[in-house]
């Protein structure tokens, strides 16, 4: 007997553009570059906003050296999957405060690339039973799913118009990898693109403890799970979404 999923496939027609927004280098290629590789495949336009450059990610860098670093470290992840847009706030790692200021800024991220749909990572308090979730994590996955309102309203951040950047509304936002999702995108024959990119944080990889699992482990962890989810034998990697129409 076939047991069918309790997930939808994500309409893939009903978007062209995407804007990716997280806290960190690295948060996107925790599984959300291997559809981000299979949107840019179909000609999709994918562009990523992170609201730091994971200056306190690395306990044997210093903020001011890794700031940098784990920019351009960003940026040749992102070239992997087809992105060449990659934009940076300016919040301090490890420390952004859900507020008013970080919903304007990705309110104003939302306007100026003017997406269709808006991904992010998990906002849940956990991953899962007994894995917290990161505050940064949190803060900015909750003030995307708001800011995805703001930047439709001309009325809320009335200065953003001033500054030319008039509203926009997205048809959709998602939230990948957290513990309640209801979609999925097949990324088969994107896993290879989803390691090359998490590969490129070699700074950051390289300073992970040596227990940590490797790229290739830890995308079938994630992208591997996701299949076994969708109970599709022709899906053999995916990646879980929980979607909101806006």
């Amino acid at each position: 007997m076939t047991i069918l999923s309790d997930l939808a496939a994500l309409d893939e027609t009903s978007f062209d553009s995407v804007l990716c927004v997280v806290a960190h280098p690295d948060d996107i290629e925790y599984g959300m570059a291997a559809a981000v590789a299979a949107w840019t495949t179909a000609g999709k336009t994918v562009r990523y906003f992170l609201l730091t450059r994971g200056e306190a990610g690395i306990d044997t860098m210093d903020p001011g050296d890794a700031a940098p670093a784990r920019a351009d470290e960003e940026r040749a992840s992102a070239a992997v999957v087809g992105v060449d847009s990659v934009e940076f706030g300016d919040h301090h790692d490890g420390i952004i405060e859900y507020g008013l200021r970080l919903r304007r800024d990705i309110a104003a991220a939302i306007r100026r690339a003017r997406p269709d749909l808006v991904i992010t990572a998990n906002h849940h308090e956990t991953w899962g039973p007994g894995n917290l979730n990161q505050a940064d994590h949190r803060a900015v996955g909750l003030a995307t799913l708001d800011a995805t309102a703001d930047a439709g309203n001309r009325w809320i951040f009335p200065e953003l118009v001033d500054e030319g950047l008039e509203p926009w509304k997205v048809s959709a936002v998602a939230v990948a990898s957290g513990p309640t999702p209801s979609h999925y995108v097949d990324v088969t024959g994107h896993f290879d693109d989803a390691v090359e990119s998490l590969e490129e944080h070699r700074l950051y990889n390289a300073a992970l403890p040596e227990d940590f699992p490797k790229p290739p482990e830890l995308l079938e962890s994630i992208l591997g799970a996701g299949a076994e989810r969708v109970r599709d034998p022709m899906v053999r990697h995916a990646l879980l979404l929980e979607v909101f129409s806006r």
